[in-house]
């Protein structure tokens, strides 16, 4: 049973250095994403097949300040790196630091896996992360839950992939946000939503999981507008998934747009009905049975940390949607401040719409055994 406290439903891990070499397949060993010293004296992620490394203070960089992050990335190797991000147990005092009852995790590096050009190469480090994610999980079972990867290599070895995930007790499936061939709407997938639906598995879309949102993507200005475009590939996945007649065929499927915060919904909603009402008679598209934003507030969830136009707009979107989340260890991470934050962004909410995004949601979504034990036992202000 996971305790009282906050579910954080999007974590994430700083991947050891042992997290692939020792758990790939033996054929990609020497090529396997690896730790390795830079230039400039400190040491990064190298995937063979990416053309940037993955700078560990990135992944690592909660709770530090602008100028203390700043100089601790000029100098940073595996050995700065907290524990607590890649081990179960040392996870454990930061959570309840934070009165974290549990996390959902999301990879790292594995985000940048999510757009290599390799297939073969991607499905063996996914593969890779799952059987060490597994590792870690079990040392805190109730409090650590798994997103396992897959590259979908093909509809039926995603499905095996759905179910080994299932059967290695994770919790959902971290997808890459663009696939290898045709693209998530086509009627190939069904059989893999079938899978989904049936292990009750939702599918989670974190950003930065394709080159429509990378960081790396071109932008007009200053680097910042960059930053600002990144949650549009998840809403791209949305928007692909509501109007291709997904959600229609399978109404149980549950899809999670992670760390692309939620206050943008409630227009993106009214825009897309608007749209729908503009060009179909009564606003519902051949395929469909209702107008598009049904779909949303019915089977896709959100993920944010610090969005207080979230919280702001709950009169506009179903409160039954939205996952509070922490995003320890990364910069964007609210930790170790996240039950300040939380207690003046929800002072205006009554107790069983603070009980539902900060716990009860993410419980029920993912299958969780929380009961309903009410995240304000932490001795967090409400």
């Amino acid at each position: 049973m996971i305790p009282r406290g906050i579910i954080s439903a999007d974590g994430h891990v700083c991947e050891p250095p042992n997290c692939y070499v020792d758990y790939i397949d033996p054929k990609y060993r020497d090529t396997a994403p690896r730790i390795v010293a830079q230039p400039d004296g400190t040491e990064a992620f190298v995937v063979p097949g990416m053309k940037r490394p993955v700078a560990l203070g990135f992944i690592d960089g909660a709770g530090f300040s602008i100028k203390d992050r700043n100089d601790r990335a000029k100098r940073i190797k595996f050995a700065d790196i907290r524990e607590a991000a890649y081990g179960g147990r040392a996870r454990l005092p930061y959570m309840d630091q934070d009165g974290i009852a549990a996390e959902v995790i999301y990879a790292s590096v594995g985000m940048g896996l999510c757009m290599h050009r390799d297939p073969e190469y991607k499905d063996a480090c996914m593969q890779a992360y799952n059987r060490w994610l597994q590792s870690m999980c079990s040392e805190a079972p109730n409090r650590i839950l798994g997103l396992a990867q897959t590259a979908i290599l093909s509809v039926d070895s995603a499905i095996e992939d759905f179910r080994r995930a299932k059967e290695m007790g994770m919790v959902g499936m971290m997808m890459p946000g663009r696939p290898i061939y045709e693209d998530y709407d086509h009627r190939d997938y069904d059989a893999l939503w079938e899978c989904a639906t049936d292990l009750g598995l939702p599918i989670c879309f974190h950003i930065l999981t394709s080159r429509d949102g990378s960081i790396n993507m071109p932008h007009r200005g200053h680097e910042m507008n960059n930053f600002l475009g990144i949650i549009r590939a998840v809403q791209d996945v949305v928007g692909l998934m509501v109007l291709g007649g997904v959600f229609e065929r399978y109404p149980q499927l549950k899809l999670v747009c992670a760390e692309g915060d939620a206050g943008w919904m409630p227009h993106y909603m009214y825009r897309m009905d608007h749209a729908a009402k503009f060009n179909f008679e009564n606003g519902v598209l051949k395929g469909l049975s209702k107008v598009p934003s049904e779909y949303i507030k019915s089977n896709v969830w959100m993920t944010f940390q610090d969005d207080l136009t979230a919280f702001n707009s709950l009169h506009q979107m179903p409160h039954t949607q939205l996952l509070w989340a922490s995003d320890f260890p990364h910069t964007d991470s609210t930790w170790p401040r996240s039950q300040q934050l939380l207690a003046e962004h929800t002072a205006h909410l009554n107790e069983p719409q603070r009980q539902a995004i900060m716990r009860e949601n993410a419980a029920k979504l993912f299958q969780l055994p929380a009961g309903e034990e009410s995240w304000r036992m932490t001795g967090a202000p409400v």
